[in-house]
């Protein structure tokens, strides 16, 4: 008979085992895990635990239990999640349900985990690009111009949220700016005095427009290289700039004459200025000075009218005889011979007669001679 027939005794012919023996009950299976699990997050499990109301082993504590451990968990990732930190060359820009909320500072800051989120800018760092641009001057000359811009971010939230591409703008505003400048430039302006000037207003240009756009950048520096022309012109750029050296040099020869010239010449015109002054004054006072002679002498003439005409006479004619080489002779009180010392006549004349030429001198003497002999045979005729 078969054994799991009735009356075979339920004896299983692989085991060998007693009819007691049957496959392990699914319930008994889930029950020892619960009592595992249970024992592992602290509940009361195995035989020896206590059974209450005929429940599973363990089954409300082991369930406490993950409930807690996941309950922690999720507060430490939460405060784990709400701080965050802020270097000193960053500024938080932080977003509440993706919404602008504030701009934090550095350091350590905080925020509601899934509801915020920061977005970290750098305000300090340096940002640089080159432009190389070919373009037209005021007075129609073809130059090429290379310069580098620097700037950085000026404000975040501006930076991040007005402008879709602010790097691209500030780009964009840097041509505009160089050509602007340019071509309101003269080509003479632009290689020589002009290069300082040109790159502030280049600078202030690629300001205002990246401020109107919003895009939160600052501008700190425009670097311009010394400008140049174009291959195909360099020949004739360069006749054009010795050009321009000879007439500087010419300019400050000319500079330098005027400045040696000038000053001689002015102060030839005031010595000339200062000499027609004093001759003013000169003849101003020698007139003055006659007038009060004859103003007084006029006072005595009248007070003694004979006395002063004689006075006059014999002071004029003492005045007029005592510059003349002439010798009046009284004949009839003297010896009608007599010597005459030349010699003692020339030296009697002014100084100002022995300036005179040679000629005149011959002349004065000749005279002086022929009077002397006049007037020698008059008085001989006379005796």
């Amino acid at each position: 008979m078969a054994w799991n027939e009735p009356g075979g005794d339920n004896k299983d012919p692989w085991s060998g085992k007693g009819g007691d023996q049957g496959p392990p009950d699914l319930d008994e299976v889930v029950k020892k895990m619960q009592d595992r699990l249970g024992g592992l997050f602290g509940g009361k499990g195995g035989n020896g635990g206590n059974r209450s109301g005929g429940g599973p082993v363990g089954g409300p504590a082991g369930t406490k239990g993950i409930v807690s451990l996941v309950v922690v968990g999720l507060i430490v990732l939460l405060a784990f999640k709400s701080f965050y930190t802020v270097a000193p060359a960053e500024r938080g820009v932080v977003l509440r349900f993706g919404a602008y909320h504030e701009v934090t500072q550095p350091g350590l800051n905080f925020l509601i985990p899934v509801v915020d989120d920061v977005i970290k800018v750098n305000v300090d760092q340096i940002s640089s690009f080159p432009s190389k641009e070919t373009m037209l001057t005021k007075d129609e000359n073809i130059v090429d111009i290379e310069l580098t811009v620097q700037f950085r971010v000026q404000d975040p939230v501006d930076y991040l949220f007005q402008d879709r591409n602010p790097d691209k703008t500030i780009r964009d505003a840097t041509e505009t700016a160089l050509r602007e400048t340019i071509g309101k430039s003269k080509l003479d302006f632009i290689l020589t005095e002009g290069r300082g000037s040109i790159a502030s207003d280049i600078k202030r240009r690629i300001q205002e427009l990246i401020s109107f756009y919003k895009t939160g950048l600052e501008v700190t520096s425009v670097n311009t290289q010394p400008a140049k022309p174009p291959e195909a012109v360099k020949s004739a750029f360069d006749d054009a700039i010795k050009a321009r050296e000879d007439k500087a040099r010419q300019e400050n020869q000319a500079e330098a004459y005027a400045n040696d010239v000038v000053p001689r010449a002015r102060g030839a015109a005031s010595r000339i200025t200062a000499a027609a002054r004093a001759y003013k004054e000169q003849v101003i006072a020698e007139a003055e000075g006659e007038t009060s002679r004859f103003l007084a002498v006029m006072k005595e003439y009248e007070k003694a009218p004979e006395v002063t005409r004689q006075r006059l006479y014999l002071e004029t004619l003492e005045k007029v005889m005592g510059n003349t080489n002439k010798v009046i002779m009284d004949v009839k009180s003297g010896n009608s011979l007599m010597y005459l010392p030349i010699d003692k006549l020339l030296e009697a004349r002014p100084e100002a007669n022995r300036s005179s030429g040679s000629s005149s001198q011959s002349t004065a003497i000749t005279e002086s001679v022929d009077t002397s002999r006049r007037e020698d045979s008059r008085g001989r005729r006379v005796r």
